[in-house]
Parts: structure tokens; C-alpha cells; sequence
């Protein structure tokens, strides 16, 4: 939305940091802290069949809180939840609605969906069906002028308010610009009349154009919502303007510009490193999801679509404008909860979309969602201009509809991204508010150590080592994901953990931090504090030990002999860990060429005589279920030439099935070089920590790669997020307990 000047606001980290985690108690109560927890993770291919491609896109609930109705555009459906016990939900059936439906919202005993029939961008059509929830019946069918989107009921159950997008064809030139404006047929608002039996119902329609600066005989409405009084606020999204409409008697009571803002420490570029360094001017706003905060407050979304994306969100006054701006606040709380997705810095960065609140009893909460960030960050409303960010919750991929049922202190949020291959399922995440601190950040990053207005950037964490004197510092790398390779503190007696300090690799035979091409996915730390680091190699890039002195500064690379070179594949180098005697021992991930089914190998270098030997390490006897591999992703040393690993399988979600901690001794085994037989180590189970990937009831990660124990014997793990890449973006950070507990002398 364009207000009528620009804003330059740039909030400093230090307003956000420890507020992620817990909200302090009200002023004007004794309640605890409260804070929202995951309670439950629901596939919708649940209600169909697991090998279709479903989609959860927008989503509402029936008045008593029991059943959620979401819009499937995939299988032209719409479905059903029973989430009577919420934690515990259950797939309650779908119903066809005979095209693709944009948008659902429920009218005491009928669902609302938009259904779009548009022939093309210019023959558009659709209608607005109406079903019975209990019976599941198709009641009456409305017409609609055009291609519908959003659909709202108001709080009073009077009128529906359905937006007409009639949305642009992206790919069509209009005086020189790709998707240009305007592109006929304009879209408009659909009022329907809900009077007596849907059978009964009418429709009017209000004509949005000639309001807008920016191509006004071309509205692009998105997004609707009703407030108390009757009144529809409704975004025009490519026009960067929003309109209230009185339903009563459907006209523009006000309307103005979204506006634009200058952004500062940000990235901008895409260049595989999260750097906030990048400014941007007159960005504009394109507002996608409106809300209403009280009768005469709405808050939005600036997800941008045409020309813009502010990368936050805003709250405006029905008829004075704009009041408050999120500036680079919300990129910032995407980066230090490691749920930035770099790859879409060029674009819209962490780009929210969805909007919502709602009252929980006194207190009143913002929800914001982040389409590509996979997160809805929760807000706390001590006054219009003083929004104070809670927590960050994390969902899968595409967060779309956002849900508040205060009645139930529940809040639910419909994810669209479905992709098998990847292993990400659209799914219904389910959240209730609750005394005491919520899971959910385990890891978080403290200010910049060079620049303290912005979060140390991170993500895609993999090996991970104690430190050899300090009792709470653990380290840990990101692999190949990100250029610029990097080592990161962790402070483990802050809750959550917090990454305090980042160290960047200098110099060495690959000239780092540019030129270097590594991919680190261990680390180990010798008696001296340097650091080793096991680098994996792939078709073009060879397996490295990389010794890395306290500062940075890149030692020396050691490569394996070339005739063990030649036998490489992909998965390569996973972890390293220091022995007794100064040797480094290292995990192979899956078997080389010549390796027997089911073995892989465990390295052993000697830096006094750079000789290599080996082990075999026998990998468990099962077949992941969905058709995936078992390997190893981290070999960690627990002293007196013992040692623990972490094999998993490649499978996220339900199909997860192999995640366990092994430990192994190689006392009495003599590793031998290539060519010889070499000596199989014996592993016991010390853990199975697939329970433990289930419990905070989100999608499972399929990544857990690094496994440290501290100075005071303390056991840490951690899973990898790919960087929010075909991953949800989720980091789980978990103290497994005591060593002496977990593993056996």
C-alpha cells in the first residue's frame, strides 16, 4: 500500500533479540507467559490418496471450532478435519466443487467457496458454491462475474464479500513490460446478501476502478476482509492501493495509495551467501492478505507481486493511512531464526503473504506469514503503533491460509507446497496457546559481531563439535549450500541456543572465502584449538581435511591418495573426529566403487606420516520405506578410542524411518590400507532419535548432521535445513542428555 510519503525504517536487532522465545507476563494481569505450541502436523493427502498431489491453500473453520474446511485447487476439492481432539486430527472427507477453488469462508451452517471457471485471462468466470457442512450437499450454486479470489462472511453473518481478481497474465507484454498493466477485464467486489435460504441469496457488484494511481481502469483485487461494522477492506495488490467498501450499501466509503519505503540492510542479491548489506528505495508495497485490527485498523501483508514487496507488513487507519511499518524488521527475524530463504533475495526475501488476528482472551496477536521462509511470526498489539514480536512458528512449505480460533486458544495454518519428490507434503499445522515457553525456536543467532543493527546469517548446519574447554561453547559449519564457508559458536546455556560469534575461512590453497570450493560437514578441534574440517567431494571436487587455525586462516588441505580418489561418488566425507593419538577419523557417507553392499568406510589419517587407512562400517540391514538410502552424516569421538556416528536414511515426514545414534570402539582393530581387507567395526544402538524428531509434531527433517558432546559431557544434536531449499527451513537443536547416560563406557 502507497502511503503519501516514503518511510525510512530500519529497526535495530537489539529490539528483537530475546523476544522470540517468551513474552513476558501483562502489565495488567498475573498471567504467566504464554506462548504458542505446535500440537499437530496433518497431510491432506490424508483425505485423498498418498500418491496424488494435494494442496491445503485456504483455510476456515466451522463456528464451534471442531472441523476445518481448506480449498484443494490440485484435486478441484474441498476438505474436511475433525480436530475435536486438535492434537489428534482427523481426515473427515472432501467434496467436489466442480472447478478450481480460490477461497473458502463459513457461514454459520455453510462453507463459502469461490470456484474459479475461467476459460483464459479474458473469458473469465466462476461461481460461488454453497454446502451444507453437516450434509456435505452442494445447497445452490451463485454466479460470480468473473474469476473469483478471496471470500469473507461477515462477523454478523449479512453479507459475504467476494473479490473478483479477473488477475493478469504474467507473461503477456503490455507497452514493453512483461505483465504489464492495464489488462482487461478489470477485476471488482462481489457483495452477497445472505438473506434467509442460500436459495434467496443475491448479489451486487461494486466497481473498484478509477481509484487507484497505478493503472486504474485495471483493479487487481486480491484479498477481502469485514470488520464489525460492515465495512470491506479490500487490497488491490498490482494497483498498491486499498479500498473500504461499505456493505450496506456498497460504496467506497475511503481508499488510498499502500504506498512504498526505502529498506536498508538487507539482501539483495543472490548470490548462495545471506548477506545484509543491500539497501533498496521506493519499494512498493502490493499488499496481498488484509486484516482488521478492531473497526478502523487493518494490517496487511506486503508480499508485492508486479513491481514491489516491502518484506514485512504494515497497519494503516481506514481513512488517514498509513500508522506503522515493519521496515527490515521481519527479513531480520527470518535470518536469525536460520528461516531466510536466500535464494529469493533478487525477489521478494522472505516474501509474507498471509495475515490474521485475532483476540485471545486480553491479549491481542498479529499473525504474519512468511510464504517462502516457512514461518508465521506472532505478534503481540500493545497499541497500534508498538507491535512487539513473540515467536516464530514454524510450518512447511507455502504458507498460505491463517486461522484463529481464539474460542479453542488454537491457531492453524493450510501449507500449499506439495512435492513428493522432495519429500515436502502440503499440510494443516495446528498450534495452542499455553502457559510457559514454547519449543519451538531451539537455535537462534545474536547480533553481528562487526555490525550490531543486523542478526549473524546462517542455515544448513551439519558437523558439529564441543569445545575442548569451554563447558556451554559447541561448533558448527554450514556445508555447500552457502559460499563463504564459515565456522559458528554456539553459546548451548542460552535458551534457545544462540549462535554468538561466526568465524569466515581465510586464505589457504583455494584462496578462501571467495574462491574456495568446499562443502564442510564436519568439524573436529585439535588439542592446540584449531580446527579440523571435512570437506565432501562430489563429481568435480575432491574429499578434503581442511586444518583451519582459531582465526580462520586455512593451514593446509589434505586430499585422500589419488587411486582412492578415482573410486569417490557424491556422498563422500560426512564427518571428522579427533583420536587419542592425534589421528583424525573419518565418516564416509554411502559405499564408493568396490565397496561391499552395505559398507562404508571410516577413514583414518595420520597427520604425523599423512598416511590413510580404513575401517569398515557395516550400515543397518532395513530399506527405508519410501525407497531411500541409509548412510552416515556425522562420526563424533567420546573418548578412549570410542566413538558414535548418526545413521539415517534421506526420507522426511511420515516415510521417515532411520534415525539412530550408533556408537562403536576401535579398540583391538588395526585399519588397514587400500588394497588390504579392511577390519569391520562392531556398533551398538546407543539411541534412536526418531522419536525425538517426532516430538515436536512438526514434518520430521530428514537431516539430522551434527552430534557434539561439550567440555561437562553434555550431548547435542543438530539437523540441517538446506537453507530453506525444498526443506520447510525448520532447525531442531536438541540436548540429548548426559554422555555417560547415552553411551556405554
Amino acid at each position: 500500500m502507497k502511503s503519501f510519503r516514503k518511510l525510512v525504517l530500519t529497526l535495530s536487532i537489539s529490539s528483537i533479540l530475546g523476544l522470540c522465545a517468551s513474552v513476558q507476563a501483562d502489565e495488567d494481569d498475573d498471567q504467566p507467559s504464554l506462548q504458542f505450541e505446535r500440537i499437530a502436523t496433518f497431510p491432506v493427502f490424508l483425505n485423498t490418496d498418498v500418491e496424488l498431489e494435494t494442496v491445503a491453500e485456504i483455510i476456515d473453520a466451522t463456528s464451534d471450532g471442531h472441523t476445518l474446511i481448506y480449498t484443494d485447487s490440485e484435486t478441484d476439492n474441498i476438505g474436511f478435519i475433525n480436530i475435536e481432539d486438535p492434537a489428534q486430527p482427523q481426515a473427515d472427507g472432501i467434496v467436489a466443487v466442480g472447478g478450481e477453488p480460490t477461497s473458502v469462508a463459513v457461514s454459520g451452517k455453510y462453507a463459502l467457496v469461490a470456484v474459479n471457471t475461467s476459460a483464459d485471462f479474458v473469458n473469465t468466470s466462476g461461481y460461488l458454491q454453497v454446502i451444507d457442512i453437516e450434509d456435505r450437499d452442494i445447497v445452490t450454486s451463485l454466479d460470480l462475474d468473473g474469476q473469483p479470489d478471496s471470500v469473507a462472511v461477515s462477523p454478523d453473518g449479512r453479507y459475504a464479500a467476494v473479490v473478483i481478481e479477473n488477475e493478469r497474465d504474467e507473461d503477456l507484454f503490455v507497452d514493453g513490460v512483461e505483465g504489464g498493466l492495464p489488462q482487461l477485464p478489470s477485476g471488482f467486489l462481489q457483495i452477497v446478501d445472505l438473506h434467509g435460504h442460500p436459495l434467496n441469496w443475491t448479489t451486487r457488484v461494486v466497481d473498484l476502478t478509477g481509484l487507484a494511481e497505478i493503472a486504474p481502469s485495471d483493479a487487481e483485487a486480491e484479498y477481502v476482509d469485514i470488520n464489525r461494522r460492515n465495512l470491506a477492506a479490500v487490497t488491490l495488490q498490482e494497483n498498491n492501493h486499498i479500498v473500504y467498501v461499505n456493505l450496506h450499501n456498497g460504496r467506497v466509503t475511503s481508499h488510498y495509495s499502500a504506498g512504498d519505503v526505502d529498506l536498508t540492510d538487507i539482501d539483495i542479491i543472490e548470490e548462495d551467501v545471506i548477506k545484509l548489506t543491500g539497501s533498496l528505495e521506493d519499494v512498493k508495497r502490493e499488499p496481498d492478505a488484509i486484516t482488521w485490527i478492531g473497526n478502523n485498523y487493518t494490517a496487511t501483508a506486503n508480499e508485492g507481486d508486479f513491481e514491489g514487496g516491502s518484506r514485512g507488513f504494515s497497519i494503516f487507519h481506514r481513512k488517514s493511512g498509513l500508522q506503522w511499518d515493519a521496515g527490515n524488521s521481519y527479513e531480520h527475524i527470518a535470518v536469525r531464526h536460520g528461516h531466510y530463504p536466500e535464494s529469493r533475495s533478487e525477489n521478494k526475501g522472505a516474501e509474507p503473504e498471509g495475515i490474521e488476528y485475532a483476540r485471545y482472551g486480553k491479549k491481542k496477536y498479529l499473525f504474519v506469514g512468511s510464504e517462502r521462509g516457512n514461518f508465521v511470526a506472532v505478534y503481540r498489539l500493545h497499541g497500534i503503533k508498538q507491535p512487539e514480536f513473540v515467536q516464530v512458528l514454524p510450518v512447511t512449505n507455502g504458507p498460505e491460509g491463517l486461522k484463529a480460533i481464539p474460542e479453542r486458544r488454537l491457531f492453524v495454518v493450510s501449507s500449499e507446497v506439495d512435492d513428493a519428490a522432495e519429500g515436502i507434503r502440503s499440510t494443516v499445522s495446528i498450534f495452542r496457546l499455553r502457559k510457559g515457553q514454547a519449543s519451538y525456536p531451539t537455535i537462534v543467532s545474536d547480533e553481528d559481531p562487526v555490525n550490531e543493527d543486523i542478526p549473524i546469517a546462517w542455515g544448513a548446519l551439519s558437523g558439529m563439535v564441543g569445545d575442548i574447554d569451554e563447558e556451554e561453547t559447541l561448533y558448527t559449519v554450514h556445508d555447500s549450500y552457502y559460499k563463504e564457508p564459515r565456522i559458528y559458536t554456539i553459546d548451548t546455556e542460552e535458551r534457545p541456543a544462540e549462535i554468538e560469534d561466526v568465524t569466515v575461512l581465510q586464505g589457504g590453497p583455494s584462496n578462501c572465502p571467495t574462491d574456495c570450493n568446499y562443502d564442510p560437514e564436519g568439524i573436529a578441534q585439535a588439542k592446540d584449538g584449531s580446527f579440523w574440517i571435512a570437506s565432501e567431494g562430489n563429481s568435480s571436487r575432491d574429499n578434503l581435511l581442511i586444518h583451519v587455525a582459531e582465526d580462520g586462516e586455512v593451514l593446509e588441505e589434505v586430499a585422500l591418495p589419488v587411486e582412492i580418489q578415482a573410486l569417490k561418488k557424491n556422498n563422500g566425507f560426512e564427518g571428522v573426529a579427533m583420536s587419542q593419538n592425534g589421528d583424525l577419523l573419518v565418516a564416509f557417507q554411502r559405499e564408493w566403487i568396490d565397496d561391499p553392499k552395505g559398507y562404508v568406510r571410516i577413514g583414518r589419517y595420520s597427520p604425523k606420516t599423512a598416511a590413510w587407512r580404513f575401517y569398515y562400517y557395516p550400515l543397518d540391514e532395513v530399506e527405508s520405506p519410501a525407497g531411500g538410502w541409509i548412510g552416515l552424516s556425522e562420526l563424533t569421538a567420546l573418548g578412549n578410542d570410542r566413538f558414535a556416528v548418526i545413521e539415517r536414511d534421506n526420507q522426511r515426514g511420515l516415510d521417515a524411518a532411520v534415525k539412530r545414534i550408533y556408537q562403536f570402539t576401535l579398540d583391538g582393530l588395526t585399519p588397514v590400507g587400500q588394497g588390504g581387507s579392511f577390519p569391520v567395526i562392531e556398533k551398538t544402538l546407543a539411541r534412536d532419535i526418531l522419536p525425538d524428531l517426532q516430538a515436536p509434531q512438526g514434518w520430521v527433517q530428514d537431516k539430522p548432521e551434527g552430534l557434539a558432546v561439550s567440555a561437562d559431557g553434555e550431548v547435542y544434536l543438530v539437523t540441517d535445513n538446506d537453507g530453506v531449499d525444498d526443506s520447510t527451513g525448520e532447525t531442531q537443536f536438541l540436548h540429548l542428555g548426559e554422555a555417560d547416560e547415552l553411551f556405554e563406557d
